[in-house]
This record gives C-alpha cells, sequence and structure tokens, in this order.
C-alpha cells in the first residue's frame, strides 16, 4: 500500500543545505511517507549526497530529468507521488518533527481543506530584512480559512514549501504553471479561484531559509511587477469586484501603476480615496480624489486599498472596520 504522504523536493546545487534539510525530513514523528526528490541537473555535491541518503532510507527516491526547471521538475515530481497528500520542501529549509504529522492530521480532520500550511520562521545566513520580517509577520497571524481568503491579494498567505495539499486537487486543477509568475502564488489564487478552501497548523514546523541568491531574489518571475500582474488578473476575474456598483480605490504611492493594470482589464471605479491633503479635491482619470472620511458618509459596495506601506495597511483596515466595512467582504486588502 502506497504512503499517504508524498514530500516532493526539487533540488537545483544544493549540496550546502541539502543533508540538513534531509534530516529534518528523516525525523519526523510521521514516518510513513515517501520522499520524492527530482534533482534538476545539479552540478555540485548535490547527486552524491542523495545517493548516500537513499542507500540509508529506502522512502528516498531520486528522479534525474537533467535541467529542466522548477516548474517543470514540481510537475514530474508530483507526477511521480504516490501519495494522497503532498507536502512540498526545499533544500534550503527544515521541518520540525512534527511537520508531516500535524499537516496529515489537518487534512484528515477536515476533508473542506485542499491545502494547508503552517507557520514559518527565520532562517539562513543573512539577518532577515524588513520586508521578509514584515511578510512572516503577516503570514503567521493568519491561521483559519476565513483570514486566509480574506487576505489573499495582498501576497502568498501560505509559504510555498510549508504547504501540504490534496495531491488529486492540484493534478486535477492542472498543476504548476510555467510563466512570468510565481508559480506557487498562482497555484493558490487558480485553486481558490475554483473554491478551494486552505488551512493552517497554528505551529511554527518550518525553518525558512532567506539566502541572497534563492530564486524569488534573482528570477523576474518573483518580482514585485510579476506578483502586481497576477494579482490583477484575479482580481479582475474576483466576483466581489466584476458585482460592484460602488467600487472605491484607497491608494498611495505606487497605486496609480497598479490600479491601471486593473483598468486595462475592464474594471471601473468610481472614487479614489487619498489621505495627501495636496491631492484631494483633484480627479484621477476623470474621478474624484476625496478624503478618508468620504467612506464615513458614502457607503461603496467595495473598497480596494492599495496601500502596502508597513502599518499603514493595518491603520486603513481598522478604520474600514470601525466604519462598518468587512475584511474580505466589503473592502479587500491588495499587497
Amino acid at each position: 500500500m502506497s504512503a499517504p504522504v508524498s514530500v516532493l523536493l526539487p533540488v537545483y546545487n544544493g549540496a550546502g543545505t541539502l543533508a540538513e534539510c534531509l534530516e529534518s525530513i528523516r525525523h519526523q514523528t510521521f514516518e510513513d511517507y515517501q520522499l520524492l526528490v527530482v534533482d534538476d541537473g545539479s552540478e555540485d555535491a548535490t547527486v552524491k549526497i542523495l545517493r548516500e541518503f537513499s542507500i540509508r532510507d529506502d522512502r528516498i527516491e531520486v528522479l534525474s530529468p537533467g535541467r529542466i526547471g522548477l516548474v517543470a521538475a514540481l510537475n514530474l515530481g508530483l507526477e511521480a507521488c504516490r501519495g494522497r497528500y503532498v507536502a512540498r520542501m526545499d533544500a534550503d529549509d527544515r521541518m520540525a518533527p512534527t511537520r508531516l504529522a500535524r499537516q496529515y492530521e489537518l487534512l484528515e480532520t477536515n476533508p473542506d481543506l485542499a491545502l494547508a500550511g503552517t507557520r514559518v520562521e527565520h532562517a539562513g545566513p543573512m539577518a532577515p530584512r524588513a520586508g521578509y520580517r514584515e511578510y512572516l509577520r503577516w503570514q503567521n497571524r493568519l491561521v483559519d480559512p476565513e483570514a486566509i481568503t480574506a487576505e489573499l491579494f495582498v501576497e502568498c498567505p501560505i509559504a510555498h514549501p510549508s504547504m501540504m495539499f490534496r495531491r488529486e486537487t492540484v493534478c486535477s486543477a492542472g498543476g504548476y504553471r510555467e510563466g512570468p509568475f510565481p508559480e506557487d502564488y498562482e497555484l493558490v489564487l487558480r485553486l481558490w479561484r475554483s473554491g478551494a478552501r486552505f488551512g493552517k497548523v497554528p505551529e511554527t514546523l518550518l525553518a525558512w531559509s532567506d539566502r541572497p541568491d534563492r530564486t524569488s531574489r534573482t528570477d523576474g518571475r518573483y518580482s514585485r511587477a510579476a506578483f502586481d500582474r497576477l494579482r490583477s488578473r484575479f482580481l479582475a476575474v474576483d466576483p466581489r469586484v466584476r458585482s460592484a456598483g460602488s467600487l472605491v480605490i484607497w491608494g498611495a504611492g505606487r497605486s496609480r501603476t497598479r490600479t491601471r493594470l486593473l483598468v486595462e482589464q475592464g474594471i471601473d471605479f468610481q472614487v479614489w480615496i487619498d489621505i495627501d491633503p495636496r491631492k484631494v479635491g483633484r480627479r484621477l482619470w476623470d474621478r474624484p480624489i476625496h478624503p478618508p472620511d468620504w467612506l464615513l458618509a458614502n457607503r461603496a459596495d467595495l473598497v480596494l486599498v492599495y496601500v502596502s506601506t508597513h502599518g499603514a495597511r493595518e491603520e486603513i483596515g481598522a478604520f474600514l472596520d470601525g466604519a462598518g466595512y468587512v475584511n474580505g467582504q466589503s473592502y479587500l486588502l491588495v499587497g
């Protein structure tokens, strides 16, 4: 009988951290798993390390397709995974001993969940940058399905290497997709659009490495512009956005550029909210610019908050909460 959980680990030149990662997997309290490693054409000692570990542990299987790229490696591994649940892992991260057990329990007892994450902590050779610290703080407070869904357009609410998902659900959705976008966030948004629900184990079960050479820092698919384009594509088909008779944008900084991506897809708005007194009273794209208090006297169907400054997003959310708007229903936070 197949193991109920498959750990999917793509790796490229991961010799510096791979052994520690593999040891963290081997020391799981949940032992009935398949570890499927896809060596993406490594040129360092990765192959040697994998050979040594696979001799010692027959749960480890290695695919060596040559250099095919991350998304292709993920899909190749996904096809070879035999477990009904697939846990993602990266070669420079470490699992806490109870990670697989806790996620397996969460998915087994909540059949409505398609995917489960965990809280994560910083690891790696460099001190966490301000943006990285803010992301960890933000995503670690999103635990229950409603909170995760409400802030889905801020950023990917679940760290990719912390995910465990139902293999059949992801395969039925077409697996990972190749394109000019972050493949994990695109998958989460696509699953959500199909009606999937997400949860999270409220425990820190992954040490998530932040390295200067990590792909998310060096590949254009993970640039701010790539995230903006992806978000706007899914926002433009969101029923809450499409059905809003009175759509209001609360903007600052780069908001105009990001809003333009939405407008170009046929989404219109009626009012722009700005805290800058120099802008209030003017017009943007022939739409009036009002101060936040306008929302107290005029009820909007939906407010899109295009403000990403640390702390400001929470202050705006508190203001809207106090004005009777509901996060995830009558207002959406957008990263």
